[in-house]
């Protein structure tokens, strides 16, 4: 147990402390650790005392070391509940012992005297003597004693009797008043004091069975923050106050007292009379304390009355000690007709009497009247008494404190927290109760408040109450920000004097508002009781005050009201700080919100007129004349402003105006006819707002004063603007009446101002301008938050805008007209788009037997429309008719689908708009008709249906303008199609056949005519139809109109109307009965087309032109005409576009319905027919229009199936038709339209697969060749050397991937991969021989055909071998490198096999096509059959080699890399991993398979031999591009070397020989060079050499870890090991030659590098069995070799013998060891290594 360990740690010091001079303490100690060895709890230690013993006798010595550890000790047993109670008495004797301790120096000096033996013996006593009585005591022992003490208090050893208690306190006390004690012992005594008096009182509470809770922690009121803000304080000591406590407190009266004590509760009897003694100068007797300082007893004795209320108000012998005794004391202590000396003059002595006095007045006024009486009358009279100020200020601190409440918050408080209100309001209720009410007592909470006043007042005649002002401001701001003030209580000094009458100041305001604030509070608490109903309820009836709390607030603003608002008002005025205007006006709002709940008129009309005149600063010359103080029932002077003045809304204008807005919003149903006074301020707001001269200003956060900026402006303007809206806005929340009184007042301020009612209108101009529309604008903001009982409410608003607007039409003014116009637009909008409109029509279609009600719907909707009527037929002012129809268009707009009975005046009014003159108003009423014929014709009723199409005719026709008729002719095509959707319904009786025979098409398209039948018919519902109309004769008679216009001389409206008209087909087709169809095709459609088309052919070429817009140096300037339109030719083919566009609409729309027509394939026919000529003869967008007419229509359908194939096949027919019928055509149409049927062919393939047959397919590949075919041989040849594609090409090639056969036509794979081929560069004269022997090229047989067909192999027939090396090599044979001959009947699948006829041919290729046609290749040719790849497979390879041919003549070009990428690509992919079991026809398929290899053989030659290796010259390529070219060459050897002979292959045994060939020609470029010349090969060069020969020794390499070998493995490295050898043979005698012709000359290092690898391979090559069985052995070594067993043969080395021993002799060194190496290993493979004669 740590404790246990601890306590014997101290006992174990305390031991060496007293080991030398307290021999006993020793032994105690040593004793006590045994017997603590054998304890095991705290328990324990207390049943002995031994060890307590010792702790006490450490103390008891007097020594200072002993008696910290003795004390410590004791705390520590204390505190763990290890001593036993009856111990404590010994304790507290120790511990009075204890604190006169010597000082620690002092004792070491005596110490250092005795030992030094400076007295002699008869001295020592005596100064041990001194030591024991000294009194001056050592700081940390009296500090220990101290926390003992409270350690005592707080545990269980805690004093019961009044003698322990009495001596425990009474060391604090001694302690305390002992003047040789430090600063730290005198602080600790007086807290541990305070803190054991709170613990003995705490006692009592429980003994005493009182409820626990403490009213406050202090009963100081921190002044750091506002008064407002004093609600949190309020809140915390309230829900600390028990509520039976607060029962009590309300009642008034007085709970049965109990008389009863404990011996706890005597005990703090005894202690509180003391206390009271002391506080009150005399001596304690009980705790034997002759004097104590009394500010500090009066202090205790505040801290006891402010937190243990329970206890005097509960048991009577502390209450009597309050009324007798403390009481007494308190009211002697304030007595000021006598001179106070001494203590109980210090400003700290008063401060703790008043503080107690306030704590006396509002905790126990209930029991204490008569004290608390004398003691608010002798407060009050203070403040009236030439007494220091700081007095004054300590009083005011009092009364401050009993104020101070929270504003707007305490109705929130009382719901909380009811009945447990804060003290305050309690305090002053019952004050006001119980001395103002009453008529035998003084009114002392109304003298405090004319108290309070007065010092307020104290501005008026001070002399420095500008400086006293700034004091006040910068108080409150400091207050706001949390910082505490404290005066010197010297006032000599000038600033310390200004400080103090502005903190008195401070003070007296923060009481008044605490005044306000407490009427406020218990205003709202009449309101949440029901005594009185909340301003904001719904009812208009004035309920009578009977309440007793509603009467208490009512008497206390009767009497209160006006010395506040003096008081308040005078210092608002005089104030700039930010802080104290904000507390201020909470003051004013909540005091006049309390007057309008208890309905007091005249209070609430002075603070709202005092208010207002806060709110906008007025001009110097204006406010020199009010300055004033009004009174506080005058009313407040208007604002008259010229716009040329600056007006400044400072801080406290902004702050007054939203306290105004705040007041408006909770008093807005009790305001009445104040409400004028308030629209004056708003409207003179609004001007302010609005003005341009008008700024704010912000308050510096530092200083009190206003300083101008201008950051916050707009964001003050806008803030107060919406603060404005918000309050008439919210004015649906009002009663009617309130409403009605507010309207009342706007129409006053607005009529005041209207020319002829106000004389002053002249001069005042922007003032009346700017309150009239204040006011339209405030009424209908009132209008549309009251939409929902608009009715006795419209003739007010209405009637006066008529008024408005009718006076204001002859003013000059533009703005008021437009003002009044648009008052007069949102009043009828806002009226019509409210929920009773809704009722026009719906009594008209559901309900018309209801007349009555029908009736007054009409004419309210009447009512409504009629105003427009007036002000247009009224007045011929343009701009106020102009403004009427405008307001008809937005009606319109927005809520033309309500309206029903005022139609025919709307249609009057605008049919008479079409006969005007005037453009602008043909415009606007046009715009109307656009709107009905848009969004209204399912609102209008059915009998003005033929007036809205009369109306719309008319404005069609008209010659005004232009654009009229144009839009009036597309809203024929919404007359149209709101027309057809009544043809559904309509026809289902009367074609139900035809209706079937339509959805018996396909399923998608019956599902949607379905659908679109539902729906119709739930719109036919609300369309205003009868039975009597005939809707195909309005159909028709639209049709007629549009056919009409479409012969118009002016193209805008004849393409429009043809546009109206196929959109008008396109949209409701589906609708329509089959006869009418036909009526359709035959009579509209067909006729259009024919006539346009004449129209076309035979309209004037000649050029047209523009507009004249004017003269310039006396000549005409028109507008200029673009080129595709400067002719009518061109204006009209534009027009037979649109007939074209519109027929393709209609195909591609109901193509399946139109088939069931008779005679439909003749017109078809006849369609065909046209688009042949029009793309073969017409213009080029003409051509166009007809291919798409084609193509849209075959995609349509085609994909749905329901394109029966003979009309899929003519649209193919007449594709190619074109095309073969365009030989000789050229230009850009041309192209255009081939660029189009390519594009089209591809679509249609896409689309339409499964509709294609092999003939089908093949006549597409034919178009396609066709097009491309054409356009290169008709186009110019130098477009293949420009790098640019022609544009039919590039089509090509994107529809290309899309051409792949499908899964039906697999069989066409290679007719499709030859139609790519044909694609790629094809050479210019065909090759007949594609090798040239080795042997041939010797001097007398090398002929010069042949040499020109090797030239075309190899592109630099300098690095072929010299006929001499050529001999040589023969003459060594089998050493040398002898090929077979091949003659051309062998061949049978040439390498460029191809027809003299193709080369006839003008090729379709160039190698930018080829560039784009080869990756497309290698992927098609991927993803075809398998079967299909065997067939065309050497074709392809064939083809990649011809492109890859061309690195001869274009070595930059990425043509050869793209192909030598595809056909690494595809033999990677397709040989290594065919093998002959997936053949399926393994006849059919070898021979291809032969051919395909040769063709591989073939591409490997010409590319390796021709191209590979080969010195560039540096200036045609970067060393970068050079790089690339390198890896690809290294690439293509590897797929070779790796991939193609070294896996399991059907490949011929001549093939491999000559793939090995190739590589062995390839590896021989650099020894067969002579040496002259080997050393200027490029590095590239020699690398591929050595590549080639790494190749051909990992062809012959075996090793045992070899997975992959195989036949064709075994028969390459057979092939392979003789071309190696020969190779190296040539390779080491052409270094014996070199090095012997050179003498003393370095090698080259390109011919040391080459033997150097060769000799290097040579020792790593180990040969497989198989392979060494070919070597040129004699037999006997061949049997020899085949009989070991190892598996690594070198017999490769045997055959190289002769040539390893003429190269031992080399000049090189590392030549030499390599060749020693590799003797040694032939000795090995021999069996001639070297044996040990012992083995």
């Amino acid at each position: 147990m740590a404790f246990m360990t601890v306590l014997e740690s101290d006992l174990r010091a305390l031991s060496a402390e007293a080991r030398r001079r307290y021999p006993a303490i020793k032994d105690g100690a040593e004793h006590a650790i045994l017997k603590l060895r054998l304890m095991t709890s705290p328990d324990e230690i207390s049943h002995n005392e031994d060890v307590l013993r010792v702790f006490l006798m450490a103390c008891e010595v007097k020594t200072v070391k002993l008696s910290v550890i003795g004390l410590s000790c004791m705390q520590k047993l204390i505190s763990h509940d290890a001593v036993q109670p009856t111990a404590l008495k010994e304790i507290l004797h120790t511990l009075k012992d204890t604190r006169h301790l010597q000082a620690q120096q002092r004792v070491l000096i005596a110490c250092n005297v005795i030992e030094s033996g400076v007295g002699t013996c008869s001295t020592r006593p005596a100064i041990r003597c001194k030591m024991s009585h000294a009194e001056i005591a050592d700081e940390t022992v009296q500090l220990k004693t101290l926390q003992t003490i409270l350690i005592i208090f707080q545990s269980r050893l805690h004093p019961e009797n009044e003698e322990n208690t009495s001596q425990a306190l009474g060391i604090c006390l001694r302690l305390l008043e002992n003047n040789r004690s430090s600063d730290n012992v005198h602080n600790t005594a007086a807290a541990t004091f305070r803190q054991a008096v709170a613990l003995i009182f705490d006692h009592v509470i429980s003994a005493e069975s009182l409820p626990a809770g403490k009213m406050s922690s202090s009963s100081h009121v921190s002044r750091s923050s506002s008064v407002s803000g004093d609600v949190n304080r309020s809140i915390n000591r309230s829900e600390r106050t028990d509520r039976s406590l607060e029962s009590e407190f309300v009642s008034g009266g007085s709970s049965l007292k109990r008389e009863s004590l404990t011996k706890v509760g005597k005990l703090g009897v005894r202690l509180l009379e003391d206390l009271t003694a002391l506080a009150a100068g005399g001596s304690a007797i009980w705790l034997r304390v002759s004097s104590l300082q009394r500010t500090f007893a009066l202090d205790i004795l505040e801290f006891i009355l402010s937190n243990y209320v329970a206890i005097f108000r509960t048991l009577a012998s502390y209450q009597q000690i309050l009324r007798h005794q403390i009481c007494s004391l308190l009211m002697t202590s304030l007595r000021t007709n006598v001179e106070l000396d001494g203590e109980v003059g210090e400003p700290s002595f008063r401060r703790l009497v008043l503080r107690s006095v306030a704590h006396v007045i509002r905790l126990y006024s209930s029991s204490l009247v008569t004290e608390c009486e004398v003691f608010l009358s002798m407060l009050t009279r203070v403040t009236t008494l030439d007494l220091p100020l700081w007095h004054r200020i300590l009083v005011l601190e009092v009364l401050r404190v009993m104020f101070s409440v929270p504003t707007m918050y305490m109705s929130l408080l009382v719901k909380l927290l009811n009945p447990g209100f804060c003290v305050e309001v309690r305090t002053l209720r019952l004050l006001f109760q119980t001395f103002d009410m009453n008529p035998k007592n003084t009114n002392v909470v109304e003298g405090m408040v004319k108290a309070l006043a007065r010092v307020v007042s104290y501005l008026q005649v001070a002399d420095s109450s500008e400086e006293s002002l700034a004091a006040v401001a910068g108080m409150f701001s400091s207050k706001a920000k949390g910082i505490e003030w404290s005066l010197d209580n010297d006032a000599s000094n000038a600033a310390v004097m200004v400080a103090s009458e502005a903190h008195a100041i401070t003070l007296a305001v923060e009481g008044l508002l605490g005044v306000i604030f407490t009427v406020a509070t218990l205003t709202d608490e009449v309101v949440d009781t029901g005594e009185l109903e909340s301003p904001i309820c719904d009812s208009d009836e004035l309920v009578k005050c009977t309440g007793q709390t509603a009467l208490l607030c009512i008497t206390m603003v009767d009497s209160m009201w006006l010395t506040i608002l003096d008081a308040l008002s005078l210092i608002l005025m005089r104030s700039q700080g930010e802080a104290i205007i904000l507390e201020i006006l909470k003051g004013y709002q909540a005091f006049t919100q309390a007057c309008g709940v208890l309905h007091s008129v005249e209070p609430l009309n002075s603070f709202l007129a005092s208010l207002c005149k806060f709110t906008i600063s007025m001009p110097i010359e204006v406010e020199r004349k009010s300055n004033t103080l009004q009174s506080p029932g005058s009313k407040r002077a208007e604002f008259v402003v010229e716009q040329r003045d600056s007006i400044v809304l400072t801080p406290k204008n902004v702050q007054a105006l939203r306290t105004l807005f705040n007041i408006a919003h909770r008093l807005h149903n009790v305001l009445g006819p104040s409400w004028i006074l308030v629209l004056e301020t708003l409207a003179a707001l609004d001007r302010v707002i609005h003005s341009p001269h008008a700024t704010t200003q912000e308050v510096s956060a530092a200083v009190p004063k206003l300083t101008r900026e201008s950051s916050g402006q707009y964001s003050d303007f806008n803030i107060l603007s919406s603060l404005n809206s918000q309050l008439f806005e919210s004015s649906g929340l009002m009663h009617i009446s309130a409403v009605k009184s507010l309207l009342t007042a706007l129409r006053q301020l607005s009529s005041q101002c209207i020319p002829g009612n106000s004389s002053g209108f002249g001069q005042a101009s922007s003032q009346h301008i700017g309150s009239i529309g204040f006011s339209v604008d405030r009424m209908l903001s009132i209008l549309v938050n009251n939409v929902h009982r608009v009715e006795p409410l419209w003739d007010q608003v209405v009637g006066h805008l008529l008024e408005v607007v009718l006076q204001l039409a002859e003013n000059p003014s533009s703005h008021l007209r437009s003002m009044a116009l648009e008052a007069l637009d949102q009043s009828i909008s806002t009226v019509l788009g409210s929920p009773k409109s809704e009722g026009f029509r719906l009594h008209q279609l559901v309900n018309q037997e209801m007349e009555t009600t029908d009736t007054e719907l009409r004419s309210f909707e009447c009512a409504i429309i009629s105003p427009l009527k007036i002000l247009y037929f009224s007045t011929q002012y343009l701009d106020v008719r102009a403004g009427s129809l405008k307001i008809m268009l937005h009606v319109l707009e927005r809520y033309g689908e309500k309206l029903y009975n005022s139609w025919p005046e709307i249609l009057e009014m605008l049919r008479s708009v079409a006969d005007a003159t005037e453009k602008d108003i043909i415009s606007l009423g046009f715009q109307s008709i656009r709107v009905i014929m848009n969004d209204g014709l399912s609102s209008i009723p059915a009998h003005c249906l033929d007036v809205c199409i009369e109306v719309t005719g008319a404005y069609s026709a008209q010659k005004t303008e232009l654009n009229i008729s144009l839009t009036a002719i597309s809203l024929l095509w919404t007359t149209t199609d709101f027309i057809a959707k009544g043809l559904v319904q309509g026809h289902v009786d009367e074609n139900e056949t035809e209706i079937k025979n339509v959805q018996c098409t396909p399923p998608l398209k019956g599902e949607k005519i379905e659908g679109i039948h539902h729906a119709d018919e739930n719109v036919h519902g609300k369309v205003p139809f009868v039975d009597t109309v005939d809707r195909d004769k309005l159909l028709f008679s639209v049709f007629s109109l549009l056919q009409e216009l479409g012969s118009d001389v002016r193209p805008e409206v004849r393409n429009s109307a043809i546009r109206t008209l196929f959109q008008t087909l396109g949209s409701n087709g589906h609708k329509l009965s089959k006869s009418m169809w036909e009526d359709c095709l035959w009579n509209y459609v067909f006729p259009t087309l024919d006539r346009v088309s004449l129209m076309a052919s035979t309209s004037s070429k000649d050029e047209w032109q523009g507009k004249e817009l004017g003269m310039r140096g006396g000549k005409a300037v028109h507008m200029l005409i673009h080129h595709s339109r400067n002719t009518a030719q061109k204006q009209w083919d534009e027009t037979l576009v649109l007939v074209l566009g519109g027929i393709t609409r209609v195909l591609r729309s109901f193509f399946p319905f139109l088939q069931s027509l008779s005679n439909f394939w003749t017109g078809w026919e006849s369609l065909l027919l046209f688009v042949r000529k029009s793309i073969l003869n017409g213009s080029k967008e003409v051509a166009l229009a007809a291919i798409n007419c084609l193509q849209t229509t075959a995609l349509s359908h085609s994909l749905k199936g329901n394109l029966p194939m003979p009309y899929f096949k003519s649209v193919l027919d007449a594709y190619e038709f074109v095309l073969q019928q365009s030989v000789d055509a050229s230009g850009s149409t041309a192209i255009k339209v081939k660029q189009e049927i390519v594009h089209g062919i591809g679509e249609l393939y896409v689309q339409a697969q499964t509709m294609f047959d092999s003939g089908m397919y093949m006549q597409l590949l034919e178009i396609l060749h066709l097009a491309v075919k054409q356009s290169r041989s008709a186009g110019d040849s130098s477009e293949v050397d420009i790098e640019l594609l022609p544009p039919v090409q590039r089509t090509m090639l994107e529809v290309l991937p899309q051409l792949c056969p499908a899964e039906h036509l697999s069989s066409l794979w290679s007719n499709f991969l030859r139609k790519l081929l044909h694609f790629l560069p094809r050479p210019e004269l065909p090759l007949q021989d594609k090798e040239v022997e080795t042997d041939q090229l010797s001097g007398k047989d090398c002929k010069p055909e042949n040499v020109k067909r090797f030239s075309i192999l190899l592109k630099f027939p300098i690095f072929l071998p010299c006929p001499t090396e050529t001999k040589k090599l023969k003459s060594n044979s089998p050493n040398g490198v002898a090929l077979k001959s091949k003659n051309k009947s062998e061949e049978p699948g040439s390498n460029f096999d191809v027809a003299t006829a193709e080369h006839t041919e003008s090729w379709l290729s160039s190698h930018l096509l080829g560039e784009k046609v080869v990756p497309m290749l290698v992927d098609l040719f991927q993803s075809a059959p398998a079967v299909e790849k065997y067939n065309i497979f050497p074709e392809v390879i064939q083809g990649l080699g011809r492109c890859m041919s061309t690195r001869r003549d274009n070595p930059d070009g990425a043509l050869w890399r793209l192909a030598v990428e595809g056909f690494n690509n595809i033999l990677i992919d397709n040989v290594t991993r065919i093998n002959a079991d997936c053949i399926p026809d393994l006849n059919v398929a070898r021979p291809t398979r032969t051919r395909f290899w040769k063709e591989v053989a073939d591409v490997y030659e010409v590319f390796l031999m021709g191209s590979c290796g080969r010195p560039i010259p540096s200036k045609v390529l970067s060393s970068a591009m050079l790089k690339t070219n390198e890896s690809l060459e290294m690439t293509i050897l590897d797929v070779l070397g790796d991939k193609i002979l070294k896996t399991q292959s059907d490949a011929p045994d001549d093939i491999l020989q000559r793939l090995v060939s190739t590589l062995d020609r390839c590896a021989s470029r650099t020894c067969c060079l002579p040496v002259e010349t080997v050393g200027l090969l490029p590095s590239h060069c020699s690398r591929f050499s050595l590549s080639c020969l790494e190749k051909l020794f990992s062809l012959c390499s075996y090793t045992c870890e070899t997975s992959d070998w195989n036949s064709t493995r075994s028969k390459v490295s057979k092939i392979s090991i003789m071309i190696l050898m020969s190779r190296c043979e040539y390779i080491v005698n052409k270094f014996l030659v070199d090095e012997n012709d050179s003498g003393q000359q370095l090698l080259p290092i390109v011919r040391i590098e080459e033997i150097i690898y060769v000799l290097q391979e040579l020792a790593r090559l180990v040969l497989h069995s198989e392979t060494a069985s070919v070597l040129p052995l004699h037999p006997y070594l061949k049997e020899g070799l085949g009989k070991k067993e190892e598996q690594d043969k070198r017999a490769h080395l045997i055959v190289l013998y002769p040539s390893f021993c003429e190269l031992v002799v080399s000049r090189e060194a590392r030549v030499r060891e390599l060749v020693q190496v590799l003797l040694r290993l032939i000795g090995t493979e021999l069996g001639l290594q070297k044996f040990s004669v012992t083995s």
